[in-house]
């Protein structure tokens, strides 16, 4: 699995980050980071609630 962030969409609104904050964490400038495109199986249920979650549906998964 892979995760994608569409920053033209992305308003940081934070809830991916409170889904899984291992993976996606927003700096000081409130700007998008995601710790690995590429996430360990036993957080793919997280990420995928994240992509589901998000308000912009700026998260996308790709295989």
């Amino acid at each position: 699995m892979e995760v994608r962030v569409d920053f033209d969409r992305c308003e940081a609104n934070g809830v991916c980050v409170g889904i899984a904050p291992d993976i996606f964490d927003l700096d000081d400038d409130d700007n998008l980071h995601i710790s690995t495109a590429h996430p360990p199986a036993d957080r793919e249920e997280d990420v995928r609630t994240a992509i589901a979650q998000c308000p912009r549906a700026a998260l996308t998964e790709h295989p």
